[in-house]
């Protein structure tokens, strides 16, 4: 490996405390390290009056597995308009909506993004989830796999069997799937839906369980804290998209009970039911929420006007939002005794009402969070619309004129009435660099990324300082990947393989003969076939690097 120094930029890197120094930035080897301004270097990148942050963190994007490839195969429309690339480095792949593996990497490295997680892996699918990340170019990925509505875990919960046996069972599925988190999605209301429930609230009894999700959310939030997982348990919380929501959400927080949780997509969660339509902003209620109980964490799943395709494992509720699909079709899907999932195009309309007041809600929430190291940017790829808008997006958040322009172009009661009018504030860029860098790193236990400290990955993106903050986000002048220049411009340079990070927590063998005798009962296929391995990672991912997550408290250290 080559000695690169970048000379002379504006440095923000949040985790060390560095708000805009004029300093050199040095890599060897793939990591940052210091270099004596005298010492001959191999490259030397003059970045003066240019910005340099830490490569960008996408901790909650769909990128694999089987409903990604689903939303692909419904809207063939989204692919046709795809030209041939012109860049030779770039293998032809399709999509705008949810592109293609490919797509993805080009496309997020061009930004100068260089991990994203998939928030939603299911136990059945895990295999072809992680084939499809490690196809993907350039990004280190990762995810979190889907528990809360499988039914072995439900029949454990229902049975009152002791925690540490349900502890050891959530252990060993993060370790067979190789995950680095645990995700759950409308607490036991997937499962419920199968049992033809379409409705199910916090404390409200699942049809043939009889658990609640206040139940499932405190067992799975005290199994991953005790387990040792450095990110909290990610919730997807009950009855998304549905006004009143706002005390869902609020109960879920409460049924933490002071245990770490990160609440998901929470701009489809923060509705009241106030007015003459019924639907309202509860965005600042949730806010407030949220800095008086430091345990939460949140993202928001800004949603962006267009065309999009939502994709789901709540298939309770896309089965309930399918009339409103745009164009009119949709795919609903039960995997057998594991999950399920839904596949709804839509498009967001500014003229719509309640579109245009999710949109409102969505950027109420980040500007009403006055800690940005507990709130991520995200729009819930592809569910509030593609990731390539996250540039488009930080402009509304650092740009109040703008923002203001936009806001003028809605339904006029939105318009209005939101208290989005009345908020002054404008992020900097220390607070993007730790919404979209720092706080992903932070939360998702990854130490060595999302900063330029000495030590860590040399996955750098290097900003043109442009006042149009869309235009200086789109393309940043340099993206390095591990110390290799990956992109220019806008332009792909190289396309390395990125790493997986994973998770091996300890757990008690033991509870293995459970699985085996529910296999044999209750599946069409072993148990043991589920547990993937280090030499599948490395398969999946050409060769790509291991990144074995570290572990913290009764997992010990790996």
């Amino acid at each position: 490996m080559s000695t690169i120094r970048l000379r002379g930029g504006r440095v923000y890197d949040p985790a060390n405390g560095i708000d805009g120094e004029i300093r050199d930035v040095g890599m060897r080897d793939g990591r940052i390290v210091a270099l004596h301004p005298e010492e001959r270097v191999d490259r030397d990148y003059d970045v003066s009056g240019m910005v340099v942050m830490a490569g960008g963190i996408d901790m909650h994007s769909h990128i694999g597995g089987g409903k990604v490839n689903l939303a692909r195969m419904l809207l063939p429309e989204d692919h046709r308009a795809n030209r041939a690339p012109e860049n030779p480095l770039e293998l032809a792949s399709s999509g705008c909506c949810t592109p293609g593996t490919l797509a993805t990497g080009y496309r997020y490295a061009e930004m100068g993004y260089t991990a994203a997680f998939e928030p939603a892996m299911a136990v059945s699918n895990a295999r072809h989830a992680h084939m499809e990340m490690g196809d993907t170019p350039i990004l280190d990925h990762g995810a979190y796999v889907m528990l809360g509505n499988d039914e072995l875990f439900l029949r454990m919960l229902a049975e009152r069997q002791d925690f540490e046996r349900i502890r050891d069972y959530v252990g060993w599925t993060i370790k067979a799937t190789r995950a680095m988190g645990v995700k759950v999605v409308n607490p036991g209301g997937i499962s419920a839906f199968k049992f033809n429930q379409r409705k199910l609230d916090v404390d409200e009894d699942h049809a043939h369980w009889r658990v609640t999700p206040r139940e499932v959310v405190q067992v799975l939030a005290r199994a991953v804290h005790e387990l040792g997982v450095p990110q909290p348990l990610h919730i997807h919380a009950s009855n998304l998209g549905v006004p009143g929501n706002i005390e869902s959400t609020l109960a879920t927080i409460a049924a933490l009970d002071g245990l770490p949780g990160h609440l998901t997509h929470v701009q489809f969660h923060s509705y009241g039911n106030e007015g003459a339509r019924k639907f309202s902003s509860a965005a600042r209620r949730l806010a407030e929420t949220v800095k008086a109980h430091p345990n939460v964490s949140i993202d928001v799943g800004q949603i962006i006007f267009g065309q999009t395709v939502t994709a789901s494992g709540d298939t309770m509720r896309q089965h309930a939002n399918a009339d409103l699909g745009s164009p009119r079709k949709w795919i609903g899907a039960d995997i057998e005794c594991d999950a399920g999932c839904g596949v709804v195009p839509f498009r967001y309309r500014e003229q719509s009402y309640v579109n245009a007041l999710q949109w409102a809600i969505g950027l109420e929430l980040f500007l009403l969070m006055d800690d940005p190291w507990r709130v991520v940017l995200t729009t819930d790829h592809p569910n509030g619309g593609p990731f390539t808008s996250y540039p488009h997006l930080i402009r509304l958040l650092m740009d109040k004129s703008f923002r203001d322009e936009q806001l003028a172009k809605l339904h006029p009661d939105v318009a209005a009435t939101a208290e989005l009018r009345e908020i002054r504030r404008e992020l900097s860029l220390y607070e993007i660099a730790i919404m979209t860098r720092a706080a992903p790193a932070r939360l998702l236990g990854l130490v060595d990324r999302g900063q330029l400290g000495l030590g860590a990955a040399a996955d750098i993106a290097v900003y043109r300082d442009d006042a149009d903050r869309e235009t200086m986000f789109a393309a940043p002048e340099y993206v390095f990947k591990d110390g290799e220049l990956v992109a220019r411009g806008g332009r792909i340079e190289a396309t390395p393989v990125g790493g997986t990070h994973f998770l091996e927590p300890e757990f008690d063998r033991g509870i293995e003969r459970e699985l085996a005798r529910y296999s044999a009962e209750h599946l069409s296929t072993s148990w043991r076939h589920a547990e993937i391995g280090r030499d599948e990672l490395c398969s999946c991912a050409n060769g790509g690097r291991l990144l074995p997550c570290r572990l913290h408290g009764r997992g010990g250290s790996k």
